[in-house]
């Protein structure tokens, strides 16, 4: 089955309706710094389904000749004018991304970046909790996925997404069994072959072909990649989705519900500003 993951944001912005009506509206700055289209345009596709939901998002572009106090100094003021930030990455190289990640307050860090809140979520008590691997996770709970004691193997190590989810599928009540895979992992359909629930999130159009994928696993594509100017995941999803009992295509799958998820990020930030 495919899961469409436009219909699955569409339940939880119905969700968030009625917490809009009593919080108002949240405001959220989306920091730029250069002129990567590929960032440009997925802020504006926050900006969008932020004015569907009524959260204000507000794009701060920043030139690429801006240095890394400047970036710090644009964020130290949103600090105390928005509910919530967040930044579009990647940075042009000379930007020290560290720094300007835990120029952000944690109370307003709704990507779930800066590294107080990142141990909080080791910790399995997060502040927010990381949008794409909440994502997945939406959909593995809203398709009504078993996963206590399922072999989860995820492809993919990054801080964005591979790490923080590994950590939110071996919390207790979770209780998935977690394998992570990277590129110096020998042997990798050896891995995959085993999974209940594979989730490619490695950066590589079409990793992933039907011979590395079990019978009637879940088949989760966090990839996203241009091939001959054409969206694609890390799966091959015509290969794949036969084999596979649920699927997610790259677009329509995990996007829609990332996005989502970094706005109901913004309802908790939301709540955090006024309890300060």
């Amino acid at each position: 089955m495919i899961i469409d993951g436009r219909d699955l944001a569409t339940q939880i912005e119905l969700e968030m309706k009625e917490e809009l009506k009593e919080l108002g509206t949240p405001k959220l700055a989306a920091v730029i710094v250069g002129a990567d289209e590929g960032t440009k345009s997925y802020m504006r596709s926050i900006q969008r389904v932020g004015e569907k939901l009524g959260i204000e998002v507000e794009i701060v572009s920043l030139s690429e000749e801006s240095n890394t106090e400047e970036v710090k100094d644009v964020i130290s003021g949103l600090n105390s004018k928005k509910d919530g930030i967040i930044i579009g990455r990647p940075f042009p190289s000379h930007i020290n991304e560290q720094q300007v990640i835990t120029s952000i307050l944690p109370e307003k860090d709704i990507d779930c970046l800066h590294p107080i809140n990142l141990g909080f979520l080791f910790l399995g008590v997060p502040r927010f909790n990381p949008c794409t691997p909440q994502a997945v996770i939406e959909i593995l709970n809203r398709t009504n996925t078993t996963i206590r004691g399922k072999r989860v193997t995820i492809i993919g190590r990054s801080n964005i997404v591979g790490k923080p989810l590994a950590i939110m599928l071996i919390q207790r009540g979770v209780d998935a069994t977690v394998t992570v895979c990277h590129t110096k992992t020998h042997d990798l359909s050896a891995h995959t072959r085993e999974a209940d629930i594979l989730i490619a999130a490695a950066g590589h159009p079409w990793l992933i072909g039907a011979e590395m994928v079990k019978q009637g696993a879940v088949v989760i594509d966090v990839g996203v990649n241009m091939n001959d100017g054409k969206l694609v995941g890390d799966v091959n999803f015509n290969e794949v989705e036969p084999k596979a009992s649920l699927i997610t295509p790259v677009p329509g799958g995990v996007g829609p519900i990332t996005t989502r998820v970094l706005m109901r990020n913004a309802l908790l930030a939301r709540c955090l500003s006024a309890s300060l």
